[in-house]
C-alpha cells in the first residue's frame, strides 16, 4: 500500500498503531459479537497522524472523531465571581 511506504519513508513507520473499528465487536463486524470462529479484520485506509504521534488504521465504514490540541479550548473556561461563564469563544 502506497500509504505505507509514505510513513515508512517518513520515518514514522516505529509510532503506535490505532485500529479504528466498531465498538460492537472486536472483529470489525459489529454483528460478530463473540468472535468465537477465527475472523479477519478489513483495512480501507491508513491515516498518519504525525502531531499526535501515531497512526490510524480504518476498518469497515468507520467514522473518526478529531484530535484535541495540546491544550484543549476547555481548559480557558471559567466561571467568573459574578457566577458568569467566561472563556468560550
Amino acid at each position: 500500500m502506497k500509504k505505507i511506504e509514505t510513513i515508512k519513508k517518513l520515518s514514522f513507520d516505529k509510532l503506535p498503531i490505532c485500529i479504528a473499528k466498531t465498538p460492537y465487536s472486536f472483529s470489525d463486524d459489529q454483528k460478530n459479537i463473540e468472535c468465537k470462529e477465527p475472523f479477519t479484520i478489513h483495512v480501507n485506509d491508513i491515516e498518519l497522524k504525525a502531531g499526535a504521534e501515531f497512526i490510524v488504521v480504518l476498518t469497515q465504514k468507520i467514522m473518526t472523531m478529531p484530535g484535541l490540541p495540546k491544550i484543549p479550548a476547555a481548559e480557558k473556561i471559567d466561571i467568573n465571581e459574578k457566577g458568569e461563564i467566561i472563556g468560550i469563544f
